[in-house]
């Protein structure tokens, strides 16, 4: 089998295609339920769509560039997550072949073919946290792509405009998703080893990286929204807790991270004792190295738990995957062919392992479908698709009803309503909500009594809602 995708003819890359296809379509037929980074991006999406401003007119940390894509999305068709298992499979398919191209292009391997990709996708269909859109695959795409114009120039020194252009898409990378900005530093360790004029280089790099960040800013600004940025996305955005929110439990992230890790370190015991005769392919494969680090580097952010996180390790693991699959000398020439068997098994069997009784107790890993937002049964009687503002940190309300803005993430929204003996959090609650009050007040922390001495004009017009305890709806 591995000897078949060893070549580069289009018959290889359909044989690829339908390979990837088959392993993921049947789960994504049977259907998977909105997962919690999902339901974000909606929600998201749909303030966007409806003409809100990120971080003015929704308080969230999620990166600006995702929420603009999710707003697009949500223009397209309303509450899209058919649009979203489309374009996380098709953003997935797209760097694989990007990667697998510039590797057979810049002759980092001593032979060429779908070897990369194929590692890549069948990897990359290990969970079905790869099955849904996240900011993590989104900007991830931005670094696959700056990849290539950190090489092209490297025998013949960099052309300015290449370089400008592999710190832009890294900066359009963190704007998806902010410890991405970690790739800076392989852009630097790429200019040190390749450029013969680093320290310009370098400010290329950098000013690349900056300028979109430059943009946004004087965007923001403009529309008066510039310090909620700096807050919600640029400090809030390397915390620990803010990386890893909507993520899988440990339980579940862990162990497959370290399944995928397992592999990689075959692949660099292998390449470590494979000698490289280019003086080039031995540069790239220190380039693979450091990016490996600054891949780990992320994961620290997010502790192994932001979605998507198996992403980081794909495109090391497939670099480092062509020598493990390298045909060993003599009798043993057989063992990569197995060892890529087992491993398409092993996927096979973690990827559908919720349809076979009892698999998931057998392996100790609980499915992803578990841990993702259901609806309450508490609040089923409310009117479906009209607007609730939940006073607490569930949100599975929000499965069946809009948003109320700017307050749908409750510990952005914990800055206002945990200070209401302060009267300027008071005065910014009573703005906020007056434009647009939401139909549902959803109390879980017991707050409704003192907002509505606080504020009667806007709360004193919610009357309880009969036989759903804790919900208030709004009387014209």
């Amino acid at each position: 089998m591995l000897r078949f995708f060893k070549s580069s003819l289009p018959a290889q890359l359909l044989v690829l295609l339908a390979l990837v296809l088959a392993l993921r379509l049947p789960l994504l037929w049977l259907g998977l339920p909105v997962s919690a980074v999902e339901l974000r991006l909606l929600l998201l999406g749909e303030g966007v769509a409806g003409g809100a401003w990120p971080y003015r007119d929704l308080y969230d940390g999620t990166a600006p560039l995702a929420m603009a894509g999710a707003g697009l999305l949500e223009l397209a068709w309303n509450r899209p997550v058919v649009l979203y298992r489309a374009a996380a499979l098709g953003i997935l398919l797209v760097q694989a072949l990007r990667f697998n191209a510039v590797l057979n292009r810049a002759d980092v391997h001593p032979e060429r073919g779908y070897l990369a990709g194929l590692t890549y996708l069948v990897m990359g269909s290990l969970t079905t946290d790869l099955d849904t859109l996240s900011p993590l695959l989104v900007g991830h795409t931005f670094i696959i792509f700056a990849l290539s114009a950190l090489l092209p120039t490297s025998r013949e020194g960099y052309d300015n405009r290449r370089l400008f252009r592999a710190g832009f898409l890294i900066g359009l990378a963190a704007l998806c998703y902010l410890p991405l900005a970690f790739f800076v530093g392989l852009g630097l360790f790429a200019v040190l080893i390749f450029a013969a004029n680093s320290f310009r280089s370098a400010l290329l790099l950098v000013c690349g990286f900056l300028s979109p960040y430059a943009l946004i800013a004087t965007v923001f600004l403009y529309v008066g929204a510039l310090p909620n940025f700096s807050d919600m996305h640029l400090e809030r955005g390397l915390r620990f807790s803010v990386a890893a929110a909507d993520g899988l439990p440990p339980a579940v992230a862990w162990p497959l991270l370290a399944g995928a890790a397992v592999l990689l370190v075959l692949a660099l015991l292998r390449a470590a004792s494979t000698a490289l005769g280019l003086v080039f392919q031995a540069k790239f494969r220190q380039l693979q190295l450091v990016w490996l680090l600054v891949a780990l580097a992320v994961l620290l952010v997010g502790r192994g738990l932001a979605p998507g996180s198996l992403l980081l390790l794909l495109p090391p693991l497939s670099y480092f995957g062509l020598f493990l699959w390298q045909r060993l000398p003599g009798r043993a020439g057989w063992l990569s062919e197995l060892l890529f068997v087992a491993m398409l098994g092993l996927v096979l069997v973690i990827r559908y392992r919720d349809l076979v009784p009892g698999l998931p107790g057998l392996l100790r890993l609980p499915p992803e479908s578990t841990f993702a937002p259901r609806p309450n049964p508490a609040y089923q009687a409310l009117a479906a698709g009209r607007s609730v503002l939940v006073l607490g940190p569930d949100r599975r309300p929000y499965l069946a009803h809009p948003a109320a803005r700017p307050y749908f993430d409750w510990s952005l929204a914990q800055a206002d309503f945990n200070h209401l003996n302060e009267y300027a959090a008071v005065v910014h609650i009573g703005r906020s909500l007056s434009p647009r009050l939401p139909t549902y007040i959803l109390d879980q922390t017991n707050l409704l009594p003192r907002l509505r001495y606080l504020l009667p004009q806007q709360f004193g017009r919610y009357e309880p809602v009969p036989g759903v305890p804790g919900a208030y709806e709004l009387k014209k």
